[in-house]
């Protein structure tokens, strides 16, 4: 009966802030030491579906990161680092169910906060948040030690596995909480404490999990939220001496002056970062499906997705074809209000991203290009007059674009895709290498030899063969050259979040 009327008493605070709150925006607070603590200053966060100023987070500073990382510090050495693995993994478990338990609030307040359609955020992004800690709390139960034996010297030798400390984990607005736990969850389940920051566009979420922390109990002070932005806080944790590891997932810009700054203090950095991502479409296919998987791929959540399609290169042979019913069934989305069942692409996250996304479309005018639908050759979206000022952009599909455009060498991270043509194999894999990042990629054949044979060239560090966004946690995921630097997994977070010692021991 108690743990019934605890879980009543949670579900009622976390709904109360995100339902009724009067119109008002939501104030936050940080959460350091296992206190909700008060700002002097706040940065207004917007609704991207209305415009409207809906969350104040914390304009937090060095201040409240030397105070959050000092306290993080005592914990991890006075206490949570011995802390059992067992143990560790319940408290992963109670996160997990309290989230789920309140599935509902959490995607309510994921939506409004990032754009994005709650169908989305209920079916994705808040059981992913979920599985994130289900995932940890049981893995991290079934890695190994390694040893041998030395006859010669009557010595057996063992590794152990140690946490690292205080880690640092700065996190993206596309998809909050998703992302957030993706790191929060292996952080703690290795025995690390934790000063995290949430994008300062989208901290409503991260808010409401230290909520569901404190109401479980977790210990105080083994995993802070500081808000912010990145000059103020995530340059402090950067550069924090009792922050020994940066986990940090967003844009190429940043993560190279996270690695400047972390550099001189020889910190652990995992940097997963911008991507570019190419489409590679053999005349092999079905191209009805292929279409409508590619429309998913370029436009699911927006296009602010760093996996998410950006250019699309398809053999000459089935090109006029394929563009015609790409288009078709762009035009065929269901732009605006996030809350609809049948809306397929929500508001942007903001309106100087609106503005940025659609500058790429100006640009593509500009170079000479076709936009064959979307921005600036359709009618805006038709939304009611309450979300009249939201930041809606439809799906934009440009062609005629050369290799050196803007629009196919750069991250644009919205609703707008490149589609141009190829002959050979040798061709798209120059192609698709052409640009600085390498994230994902997709190819698309019948032929599996191909596929394989192509997908071993494309330097990506994730890639898909006649499919799109099928994760599985137990293999690596992360990018090469200019999107990122390590790998997250199971095994992967384990080697980032731990430091494994080499012990040999004489026997007599």
């Amino acid at each position: 009966k108690m743990v019934v009327e605890r879980g009543e008493e949670l579900a009622e605070k976390l709904r109360v802030i995100v339902d009724e709150h009067g119109g008002e925006p939501i104030v936050i607070k940080h959460y350091i030491g296992g206190e909700f603590v008060d700002a002097e200053e706040h940065i207004d966060s917007f609704n991207p579906s209305n415009g409207k100023v809906h969350v104040k987070v914390p304009s937090g500073k060095k201040e409240e990161v030397d105070k959050a990382a000092n306290i993080a510090f005592d914990v991890f050495n006075e206490t949570w680092a011995d802390t059992a693995v067992e143990e560790r993994s319940q408290w992963l478990i109670k996160i997990a169910d309290a989230i789920e338990a309140n599935l509902d609030v959490f995607a309510r307040a994921e939506s409004h906060d990032q754009g994005k359609p709650l169908w989305l955020s209920t079916a994705v992004d808040i059981p992913r948040a979920v599985y994130n800690f289900r995932f940890f709390a049981g893995s991290t139960l079934y890695h190994q030690e390694r040893s041998t034996m030395q006859d010669k010297f009557n010595a057996v030798n063992y590794t152990q596995r140690c946490p690292v400390g205080v880690a640092g984990l700065i996190t993206p607005w596309n998809l909050p909480l998703y992302l957030l736990t993706w790191k929060i969850a292996p952080a703690l389940a290795f025995g690390n404490t934790i000063v995290a920051k949430p994008s300062e566009i989208t901290s409503l979420t991260a808010y409401l999990l230290t909520i569901v922390m404190d109401h479980i109990g977790l210990p105080a002070g083994v995993c802070n939220v500081v808000y912010g932005d990145g000059p103020n806080v995530g340059a402090a944790m950067v550069e924090h001496p009792r922050i020994p590891l940066i986990s940090f997932t967003g844009g190429t810009v940043t993560g190279r002056r996270i690695s400047q700054l972390a550099a001189p203090l020889q910190k652990k950095l995992s940097l997963e970062l911008g991507g570019k991502n190419p489409c590679i479409v053999f005349d092999d296919v079905d191209v009805d499906h292929v279409t409508s998987e590619t429309i998913r791929s370029s436009f699911t959540n927006q296009g602010e997705i760093c996996l998410c399609t950006s250019r699309i290169y398809v053999h000459k042979n089935i090109f006029e074809d394929f563009v015609e019913k790409l288009v078709e069934k762009a035009r065929a989305m269901k732009v605006g209000d996030p809350s609809q069942k049948d809306t397929r692409i929500g508001a942007l996250v903001s309106k100087d991203h609106l503005k940025k996304v659609q500058s790429y479309v100006d640009v593509a005018h500009a170079e000479g290009a076709q936009v064959q639908c979307g921005y600036s050759v359709d009618d805006a979206p038709v939304v009611d007059d309450a979300l009249k000022e939201g930041y809606y952009m439809r799906p934009t599909i440009v062609t005629g674009v050369t290799n050196e455009s803007r629009c196919v060498m750069e991250e644009i991270f919205g609703p707008v895709v490149v589609v141009v043509p190829f002959e050979t194999e040798e061709e798209v894999i120059k192609l698709a290498n052409s640009t600085e990042y390498g994230l994902a990629a997709s190819i698309w054949s019948s032929h599996g030899a191909r596929a394989q044979r192509v997908a071993r060239k494309v330097h990506s560090g994730v890639i898909w063969i006649n499919c799109w966004m099928v994760r599985d946690l137990r293999m690596p995921f992360g990018g090469m050259k200019g999107s990122g630097l390590g790998r997250e997994s199971s095994v992967e977070s384990m080697d980032f979040f731990t430091e494994v010692k080499s012990i040999c021991y004489k026997l007599d």
